[in-house]
């Protein structure tokens, strides 16, 4: 008996014996409705007329059992029961505990329906898209006929399966088949869609029927039937290749001047707080203006579109080598290793395709899905290239790099899913009509023709509307391969990688002609927490290869790098970020189905905040600082400096000891711990060395050029560049080393403000006044322009600073203004920084905290206290600032006491035995000070706490809430599970999952993470107000979370416009919002009516998330007067 029989009987026996159990819980409740249609044994339908206990997992204890069996029986005596009395049945905890099990059974099964749906859909797409039609017609007709013989435990579910074959057949015009496959969806209960309509018209456009005017009206006939419009068909189908224009030119031969009617995009925003930048009052200003030509921009944008029909970008590398007259040699020998890796590995990817080929035809189920297709997605060589191009990473990697089989598998099918996106979108026509939308939107952007449009995704809009009526749809909708299909492609590779590519043994030693072949590649199993995980290292030999060639060119995968041209908008949750390369809206982990799913069902209008803020900040040009960026490469050659943060190569890194045969047992033991040290250390400063040098080998490749910045979000709707190494989200360096590419003159107060930032950057004047901070950077000025002259051999000023490269970098800016002659008239490409807080606790806390900490300490050392006594004169505002400034994200004493040892062991001075004391004391004494001075604040952290802990607990959800720009966020953080192990079989695809739908949450990170996650998402929502009300004001702006930036001339009006959103968006009443969400969505839907909650646990969520803190009498207006709210 299959699994979805048995479900469907131990829940018709269940539903006799407690009927109410199931009438409130959504899934059971449509079990429930199916039971009456079930074509059940006799020997079921018996038991259900004489129905017996149900024997509950776990409940075996024979006092439970009796227990159960009364309470069925009380409720199985009485034929019929009132709703009242229905309403007042109450179960035991023991039937609470069975129907909850049965509830994770279920939900179980629907994960793995759900996956089997997704693999089934990508596998048919493939199979099209390969040209085998009849191969995807015969594996839709395999698994209806599995379903119709109940052997098969998952049913299809969606009815984008049957619409994918179903333009396959049409593609070929088999009109027959069409006409099968439209039965079978009859039969499986799917009524038509719009979709549907479009693959028959296209069928009966491409068949050469002597009917064909007869069908074409049988089928308008049909779709007037179904509720739909002919326009529906054109409005709400996605097409590919030539299909719209063959359902179109089907149509005509019925109704010959019909033109579809398309619905124009809904542009303007729904959120209260934005209703005003509906109005068009301005035109777009373009942060290009005058900065390129439409040729050299069209041009530049075709270098892009090349660059990601390749998929990796090669550059050269900055690095300065010591050849040591071997070079030349070992890369030859490298390149001839390569050479024959590269024909070991077309070989067997030749033969390992032709065995699973005819595995797959002599199977007893030869039209099952497998990975046969999704292995033919590319062509052979860049299978190749790929598997070497992963030899090369391994084998360039430090010594002590050996990342589990597990992550290395999905990182390889990956790469192969990115590279069959773009040639997707190539094939079905979308880079050809993406091609020429962008075209008019770059002469739009560069402000060459002028139009009401006020950004740049109602400009797109308006250009994909205007082209809706021939050619694929721009918004493709692409099919997801499931993890486990990405998993088992990367293992396919590596099997060749870690079986077939060998390395010989002797290949260092010149001279030497004895060949002894060994693997490349070898296994380690290591243990993770509680499991054991299969590693993978290079061989020793191989490593040494890879060093002694020393290469001098670094490849990236191009949607890791800077574009071009301007990112494509973001319109919609699948279209926007590279013009081609696929780019995730919210970056997500592909077990987090709950948001994406929030995302694709909500009105894409109510993301519009979100994704226009995202257009302004990747819509800015940027350019390299090629002075300090040559003083950086110079440090960085000559290796690097601790002092200014550029790390040494790892060759620096200080030897231990040798072990010699004179040390003491205890020697020996120090020794071997200081080894462990060294390759530790060895291999922080390899991963050090390597960040830096991919940054600045990428800013020396792009010095002379203008590029762009496509940006996405994390899950609560934070703002990241999507280029990792080359951005202004990096630390120190990386920011000195990007300047805007269109400067603006520094006007009245440009200088002046440049002044200011410079004293921001060195950490000096914190606590003074700007005025005083103007008056030190005068007073100082001299150091300044010395600084700029004579950066490494002068006083070194700049080198004392916090951030000694921007430092330096401004230094350069204020001398170069000073030496125009006429500062006003001075055209700065600088980025002035305004560092704030989304909600006025962080900045506030971090301008007077310390000094309340060591007043109180002061008093402890009077009354005494010992730590307190060493403590005087080390509380310095380093100290306690993270601890401070993270309180308000929800940091635990656990946690704040780490971040206070580990500032205390770099306090000079300080004695070392007494960190770990101070560090408990200063932990206490500082949460003490914030609860005293912030009593709402740890008010509204409470309740935020207990929320989520009763959510995730009780109703065993993840707590989800909305943002106040409409951006749903959703926790992802699922119940510890036991990995399971990369099973490898090519002929059968497995329907495993993990998604957060279908597992329990873990109640622990979901309530700890609530409050700082909500404040994050607040956060985020400020600075996107900012950033479009900074657009439509016309100035530039760019962020990096709560640090806001634009030139100097216009910080005042930046100011202006932060704190004017701080109180609009805190004006509203969001937590009263937030608690309105809650209860709606946890205390009065399905959720909390199912049986297995207890009665007083609903009482208490209702309670706890209708319980909102009190606010305290803070006047919201007086941010707009407030000085350092940001500076």
């Amino acid at each position: 008996m299959n699994y979805v029989n048995r479900l469907k009987i131990d829940y018709f026996k269940y539903a006799l014996q407690i009927r109410q159990s199931c009438l409130c819980c959504p899934s059971c409740a449509e079990l429930h409705s199916r039971v009456p249609h079930l074509d059940l044994p006799k020997r079921f339908l018996s038991t259900a007329a004489n129905p017996k206990p149900l024997s509950f997992v776990g409940s075996k204890r024979s006092k439970e059992r009796k227990l159960l069996k009364k309470q069925d029986q009380d409720v199985l005596g009485k034929t019929e029961l009132t709703p009242q009395e229905d309403k007042k049945a109450k179960l035991s905890k023991s039937a609470r505990d069975s129907l909850m099990k049965l509830k994770r059974e279920q939900l179980k099964h629907s994960g793995l329906e759900m996956n089997f749906n997704k693999s089934l859909l990508s596998y048919l797409d493939l199979c099209i898209m390969q040209g085998d039609h009849q191969g995807a017609y015969k594996t839709l007709m395999f698994y209806h006929s599995r379903k119709k013989s109940k052997s098969k435990d998952y049913e299809i579910t969606d009815i984008a399966i049957y619409n994918c074959v179903l333009h396959g057949l049409a593609s070929q015009g088999n009109l027959v088949r069409l006409k099968e496959v439209c039965k079978i969806m009859k039969l499986d209960g799917f009524k038509r869609c719009p979709q549907t309509f479009a693959a028959i018209f296209e069928c009966l456009g491409r068949a050469k029927s002597s009917n064909c005017l007869k069908n074409v009206r049988r089928t308008i006939e049909s779709l007037k039937s179904h509720g739909y419009t002919l326009d529906d068909v054109f409005n709400r189908s996605n097409f590919q290749y030539d299909q719209r224009e063959v359902v179109l030119e089907t149509l005509r031969k019925v109704h010959p001047e019909y033109t579809p009617t398309m619905n124009p995009p809904s542009k303007g925003y729904a959120c209260n707080l934005l209703t005003h930048l509906n109005e068009y009052d301005h035109q777009f200003i373009s942060p290009a203006q005058g900065l390129l030509s439409y040729k050299n921009l069209k041009e530049s944008a075709m270098e892009q579109l090349q660059n990601e029909l390749n998929t990796i970008f090669t550059i050269k590398s900055i690095e300065k080598k010591h050849d040591d007259g071997n070079t030349e040699y070992y890369r030859e020998i490298l390149s001839k290793c390569e050479d024959q890796w590269r024909s070991t590995v077309a070989t067997l990817l030749r033969m390992g395709l032709s065995v699973l080929q005819s595995k797959t035809k002599s199977r007893a189920e030869p039209w099952s899905s497998n990975l046969f297709p999704f292995l033919q997605a590319l062509k052979p060589e860049e299978y190749v290239e790929i598997v070497i191009m992963e030899i090369r990473k391994l084998g360039e990697a430090s010594e002590t790099y050996s990342p589990t089989l597990n992550s290395l598998c999905r990182g390889v099918g990956e790469k192969v899913v990115s590279r069959f996106r773009v040639h997707q979108k190539k094939e079905v026509g979308v880079l050809a009509k993406v091609s020429s939308l962008y075209e008019h939107y770059i002469r739009w952007y560069l402000n060459e023709e002028l139009d009401d449009n006020t950004n740049s995704r109602r400009k797109w809009q308006d250009l994909v509307y205007e082209s809706s009526a021939s050619g694929p749809n721009v918004d493709f909708q692409e099919k997801e391969w499931s993890s486990y299909i990405i998993s088992n492609i990367g293992r396919f590779l590596y099997q060749i990688i870690l079986n077939d590519i060998k390395i010989d043994a002797n290949i260092m030693k010149m001279g030497n002609n004895t060949e002894q072949l060994v693997p490349a590649f070898y296994s380690i199993f290591r243990c993770h927490g509680p499991y054991i995980k299969q590693e993978i290292k290079p061989h020793p030999v191989l490593v040494k290869l890879f060093q002694a060639a020393s290469s001098d060119e670094l490849n990236f995968d191009t949607n890791l790098l800077p574009m071009l041209c301007p990112p494509l908008p973001w319109s919609s949750v699948h279209t926007g970020g590279y013009l081609l390369s696929t780019t995730k809206l919210v970056r997500l982990p592909f077990q987090a189905l709950q948001q994406q799913r929030e995302l694709e069902t909500r009105p894409v209008e109510l993301l519009y905040p979100a994704l226009d803020s995202l257009n302004q900040l990747g819509s800015i040009p940027w350019k390299i600082n090629e002075p300090v960026l040559d003083i950086l490469i110079d440090v960085f050659n000559n290796k690097g400096s601790d002092i200014l943060n550029v790390p040494p190569p790892p060759s620096e890194c200080p030897q231990p000891p040798t072990i010699v045969d004179t040390m003491t047992r205890e020697e020996v033991t120090v020794a071997f711990k200081q080894r462990a040290l060294y390759k530790r250390q060895k291999a922080e400063m390899y991963s050090l060395w390597c960040d830096m040098l991919y940054r600045l080998s990428l800013a020396n490749h792009f010095r002379k050029r203008v590029f762009w910045l496509p940006h996405n979000m994390d899950f609560r709707g934070r703002v990241y560049p999507c280029p990792p190494h080359l951005s202004h989200l990096g630390a120190d360096t990386a920011r000195s080393i990007l300047v805007f590419a269109r400067g603006e003159p520094l006007g009245e107060n440009g200088l002046d403000w440049l002044k200011i930032h410079l004293i921001n950057l060195t950490g000096l004047k914190k606590r003074d006044s700007i005025k005083d901070r103007l008056q030190y950077a005068n007073e100082v000025l001299d150091l300044v322009l010395d600084s700029a002259e004579k950066p490494l051999t002068g006083e070194k000023w700049w080198i004392a600073s916090e951030e000694p490269w921007q430092t330096l970098a401004c230094c350069m800016e204020i001398r170069n203004a000073i030496k125009s002659g006429n500062p006003e008239s001075f055209v700065s490409h600088f980025p002035i920084h305004q560092d704030g807080s989304c909600n006025g606790l962080q900045h506030y806390a971090a301008l007077g905290r310390d000094e309340k900490v060591d007043k109180q300490r002061a008093g402890d050392a009077k009354d005494g206290n010992a730590i307190a006594i060493i403590l005087e004169g080390f509380i310095k505002r380093k100290v306690i600032k993270q601890t401070v400034m993270t309180t308000v994200y929800g940091v635990t004493p656990y946690g704040a006491r780490f971040q206070i040892l580990k500032q205390l062991k770099d306090v000079p001075n300080f004695p070392a035995a007494k960190c770990w004391a101070a560090s408990f004391y200063l932990t206490h004494t500082t949460f003490s000070c914030l609860q005293k001075m912030f009593t709402s604040t740890k008010e509204i952290q409470d309740w935020f706490t207990d929320s989520a802990r009763l959510i995730s607990k009780i109703c065993r959800a993840n707590v989800e809430w909305v943002t106040p720009l409409g951006l749903p966020v959703v926790q992802p953080y699922l119940k510890n599970h036991k990995p399971t192990s990369l099973e490898y079989n090519p002929l059968k695809l497995s329907n495993k999952s993990t998604y957060d739908l279908f597992m329990p949450p873990n109640v622990m990170k979901q309530k700890n993470a609530f409050p700082p996650n909500y404040i994050h998402s607040l956060d985020s929502s400020h600075m996107m107000l900012t950033s479009l009300n900074c657009e439509r004001s016309g100035i530039t702006f760019v962020s990096v979370h709560d640090c806001f930036w634009t030139h100097p001339k216009s910080v005042n009006i930046m100011n202006k416009v932060c704190r004017e959103q701080f109180v609009a968006l805190h004006s509203q009443p969001l937590l009263e919002d937030l608690s309105k969400f809650l209860v709606k969505r946890y205390c009065t839907s399905d959720i909390i009516t199912n049986d297995y909650i207890a009665d007083s646990s609903r009482v208490q969520l209702q309670e706890v998330l209708s319980s909102v803190p009190p606010k305290g009498t803070f006047d919201l207006q007086n941010v707009l007067n407030s000085e350092y709210f940001f500076s």
